[in-house]
């Protein structure tokens, strides 16, 4: 099959990640992928370097007419059976496009998120299907009136080659210039407001003065960097929470922390947890959306209730106090997600989903 995969945001974070295992998975099957973008995306440059075609088509608005002849114009020259669209806007424009072309490809809308949907046009009317990347955007979509038998529910999967303990060696602490001995709890985010940074912030204090030898780490960018970064020096909390900015090297970032910490507020799965997971870390992470899918209470971390940066304090400390429970709740963690979240399964749900839309063409 052929499979052009659409995409509006600039940015970097799970959806992307997800379309990026996607590619390369899919490829690894023996199908053909390219990936077209707005300028300066960031999934661009990821599929460049992992030698896939890309284009470049600029989606200025939901209703640009010359993105759309050039979106058709791109589908005709990578000849696609079938285009996968990921966000709004490219949905909106690629969808309108595939839909004026004589002998269509199929067209499949991912949906990564949990926000409220703004258009059921672009579930129930542009796409010949909807995948979704949890039980509990399924149902969500079901309940804003999108058909259920349009839509199929495909977990996100990670490469569990890359998150082998006896080849990934954390240097953080070299890096920081920290002692071999300091706790590390860290998360893997983009900074914005909804991940919950903030009310780590609100536990940090208590939890460094229980563990004087523990520091908190955050790997990622984005509009909430000098936020934080005003707030960590306001807390005096300046050489004890470090921001690393935007980390190539997540699986170092992971296999350096003792306890990973994600109090999202909002969160469709949660690809960060799986990856934690996979490095064997427990998580401390907020009861919310398709979180619990990942998570299991008490078995491979511990849920609180989101907006609370107080309940983080209890179950960090636990783990940090404890270092045969951490293995143990790591050691589970693995297990499950590579049962459960591996890019093979959901590349194999991919292709079928795909071959039975173009067997119904």
């Amino acid at each position: 099959m052929r499979i052009l995969h659409t995409e509006s945001s600039k940015g970097w974070g799970g959806q992307e990640n997800r379309t990026l295992n996607e590619l390369i998975t899919m490829r690894d099957r023996g199908h053909t992928l390219a990936v077209v973008s707005r300028p300066g995306a960031r999934i661009l440059d990821r599929a460049k370097e992992a030698g896939f075609e890309t284009f470049v088509v600029d989606m200025r608005g939901a209703i640009d007419l010359p993105a759309i002849i050039r979106l058709r114009s791109v589908m005709k020259r990578f000849k696609a059976d079938i285009v996968n669209t990921h966000s709004g806007r490219d949905t909106q424009l690629a969808g309108m496009a595939a839909r004026t072309m004589i002998n269509r490809p199929a067209i499949v809308r991912t949906r990564h998120l949990a926000l409220p949907i703004t258009s059921k046009f672009t579930y129930s009317v542009l796409p010949d299907h909807v995948v979704t990347v949890s039980k509990y955007v399924e149902n969500y979509l079901v309940e804003a009136g999108v058909p259920r038998e349009g839509i199929t529910t495909i977990p996100t999967g990670v490469d569990f080659s890359r998150y082998d303990r006896s080849t990934v060696q954390g240097n953080l602490r070299e890096e920081l210039g920290l002692p071999a001995e300091t706790l590390l709890v860290g998360t893997v985010a983009i900074l914005r407001a909804k991940k919950g940074h903030a009310d780590i912030l609100d536990a940090a204090p208590e939890v460094l003065k229980r563990f004087p030898n523990a520091h908190f780490v955050f790997a990622g960018d984005g509009p909430q960097t000098d936020n934080l970064k005003a707030r960590i020096t306001a807390d005096g909390l300046e050489g004890r929470i470090h921001l690393l900015g935007l980390r190539r090297d997540v699986t170092n970032v992971l296999a350096s922390l003792d306890v990973f910490v994600l109090p999202t507020h909002q969160e469709a799965l949660g690809t960060a947890f799986i990856e934690a997971g996979a490095m064997g870390l427990p998580a401390v992470a907020s009861n919310v959306d398709g979180v619990p899918e990942v998570i299991l209470d008490g078995k491979t971390g511990y849920l609180v209730p989101a907006h609370d940066g107080k309940a983080l304090i209890e179950p960090i400390s636990r783990l940090l106090a404890d270092p045969v429970l951490r293995q143990s709740m790591g050691a589970n963690a693995t297990e499950f997600v590579r049962r459960k979240f591996s890019r093979e399964v959901m590349a194999q749900g991919m292709e079928a989903l795909y071959e039975r839309l173009l067997e119904a063409k």
